[in-house]
């Protein structure tokens, strides 16, 4: 376990300078880089939403540093230890401006200047991934980066740009952390093992287990909550692998979203869609799918998902004993889960047969990126349009935990899915879930979203494209 010893600090690299310095346990990669002079980070939201916070963190990965975009007002920064923080202000080379720095000018992509640093460092980064110079991957480069008076237009176009120009990496920093040596000072304990994670969680009764910390560090920037020591399991290499047996995909719980999206890109395009409207791709660096279950939240996106799909979720406490559960008995209430006091979701077993088989996610939100869902819809089918065999259908955001609708499935398994059937199990969703009503949706739009999305699974199960719910009236 990386702890530091008495009398020593917290080490890193920012921009090429290894830095120390003594943090608490919720203290943001924000405020540290303010305090030091660094003030082209800026704060928005302080929730992860906006952008304008966002720093370029790399890793030491072999002989080379991989670099990736994290918002900086979320991030504790004592889980920066042994690495390279890089903010805007350290893109530039001597006089040469980087290429993200030099296209956003050139191409007018500033007026108030509030969200350009944000902006600047995402491109930064892809230009810094080699990435392609596809307007697809500047959109999702910086889909976590709101702008309120530019227009997005002229930040596409430099971002092309950048990524277009001959550019040889000025970013350094190998050499400094392959000689640093990491120090985590004590109010954030960094396990590497599963032993050491378990003896951390023994030792330290309440403290609280941070992954990505994209849900859990809003109580501390937006409730003002104090965390005074947190176990931070992103370096725990078996929570970090993904690795197939007994039939099932089994995935770490502290794999983030954005390796997943590799993971499931020759395995399920649906989930892949998904991922994408999951947040920022700021936020999937960071975030990860065992802590969107452990979080209990009715609104999380993958839970849905992991019903339809049959996965379990396995669960171990500090005597290293494990347990399997299905993941709807998972949630017991609203912020409530079946987690014990000395346990942590070790990893995700999701069977690959389900993969194989029909299956469609579907979100409804407000914005189409970086939003909190409406209504998620989850659906897997087996069979053919002659007969349904299997059916799982599960919705997020209508209650305070996933629902499954067991009726739904029981009137869909044996039948033909024809215009009659389709119908019938389209008009069963009002009387199978009472949807809340907040200021993201009503209750009537909830209700009516739900139908539409069984819909249009079963639609695109059998093949067809004609509506059977001719007029349907969506307030939000």
């Amino acid at each position: 376990m990386k702890t530091c010893p008495n009398g020593q600090e917290l080490k890193f690299v920012l921009n090429n300078q290894v830095v120390e310095l003594s943090a608490s346990a919720d203290k943001t990669l924000l405020q540290a880089v303010r305090e030091l002079g660094l003030t082209g980070t800026k704060e928005g939201c302080a929730s992860g939403d906006c952008g304008a916070c966002t720093v370029m963190v790399g890793e030491q990965s072999g002989d080379e540093i991989r670099y990736h975009t994290i918002n900086a007002c979320i991030a504790p920064v004592e889980q920066q230890a042994g690495k390279h923080v890089v903010t805007v202000e350290g893109l530039q080379s001597g006089d040469v401006l980087h290429p993200a720095q030099r296209e956003m000018v050139n191409c007018h992509g500033s007026q108030c200047g509030f969200c350009t640093p944000g902006f600047v460092m995402s491109l930064a980064t892809l230009v810094e991934q080699g990435a392609p110079a596809e307007r697809e991957e500047v959109l999702q480069g910086i889909s976590g980066n709101l702008c309120r008076c530019t227009g997005y237009r002229p930040i596409v176009e430099a971002g092309l740009k950048a990524l277009q120009a001959p550019f040889q990496q000025p970013i350094e920093g190998a050499g400094l952390l392959q000689s640093l040596e990491s120090f985590e000072a004590t109010s954030v304990l960094q396990p590497t093992t599963e032993p050491e994670l378990q003896a951390a969680i023994s030792q330290q009764s309440g403290a609280g287990l941070i992954a990505g910390g994209t849900d859990l560090m809003l109580e501390v920037t937006q409730r003002y909550q104090s965390m005074p020591t947190l176990i931070d399991v992103s370096n725990v290499e078996s929570l970090k692998s993904v690795h197939e047996v007994d039939g099932s995909l089994v995935i770490g719980a502290a794999v983030p979203y954005t390796e997943l999206e590799t993971l499931f890109a020759a395995r399920s395009e649906p989930f892949v869609s998904l991922l994408h409207r999951l947040g920022s791709r700021q936020i999937r660096n960071s975030g990860t799918l065992g802590g969107n279950l452990a979080n209990g939240s009715p609104i999380a996106d993958t839970p849905p998902v992991l019903i339809a799909l049959d996965a379990r979720i396995e669960l171990v406490n500090t005597a290293g004993e494990s347990r399997m559960l299905s993941v709807q008995d998972f949630y017991k209430g609203y912020r409530d889960t079946d987690l014990g006091g000395d346990e942590y979701v070790a990893r995700i077993h999701i069977p690959v047969q389900s993969l194989d088989a029909f299956h469609r996610f579907y979100k409804s939100s407000k914005r189409l990126e970086d939003d909190i869902s409406s209504v998620m819809g989850a659906f897997l089918f087996e069979g053919s349009a002659n007969e349904i065999t299997g059916a799982r259908v599960a919705y997020g955001g209508m209650a305070a935990t996933p629902v499954r609708l067991a009726a739904v499935e029981d009137a869909l398994v044996g039948e033909k899915p024809d215009a009659g059937l389709i119908a019938e199990v389209v008009s069963m969703i009002a009387s199978q879930m009472t949807p809340l009503t907040d200021v993201r949706a009503s209750a009537e739009y909830r209700s009516a979203m739900a139908a539409s999305m069984l819909e249009r699974a079963l639609l695109e199960f059998t093949g067809e494209d004609r509506p059977v719910i001719t007029e349907v009236q969506l307030h939000a």
